[in-house]
């Protein structure tokens, strides 16, 4: 839920993952299966080792960290600057709300039992 902006929508591409592989953080060892952005190919890092690998290997239960890319368009915050600008202009859509000047936005809604509400977002 929250702005989307058209030319750069909310779907993103995995090309990283970092694993683990022991009984906590602190101990253990950490490995990692990247993407090539160049050549397309997944690689697996582990220590000094680095192969040749495939997507469905990227994913496994020691998955720790993922690591997105926008798969389109390059907006910084997903649509939050047209939702900014349209409410610095008074053309803003959103009725009964806040804009913060952090870009967060306070959503007034009512709910069927208790009456309104406030979230920020």
């Amino acid at each position: 839920v929250g702005p989307v902006d058209k030319d750069a929508p909310p779907v993103y591409t995995l090309f990283g993952v970092s694993e683990h592989q022991g009984k906590t953080a602190n101990s253990g060892h950490y490995t990692a299966t990247v993407r090539n952005s160049a050549d397309g190919k997944w690689y697996r890092f582990n220590d000094s080792h680095v192969g040749i690998t495939s997507s469905d290997a990227s994913i496994t239960g020691g998955a720790y960290v993922l690591f997105y890319q926008r798969s389109k368009g390059k907006s910084r915050w997903g649509g939050m600057e047209n939702v900014i600008k349209a409410h610095e202009n008074g053309t803003s859509q959103e009725d009964d709300s806040v804009m913060y000047m952090d870009g967060f936005q306070e959503v007034v809604y009512k709910s069927k039992k208790k009456g309104k509400k406030a979230e920020t977002w």
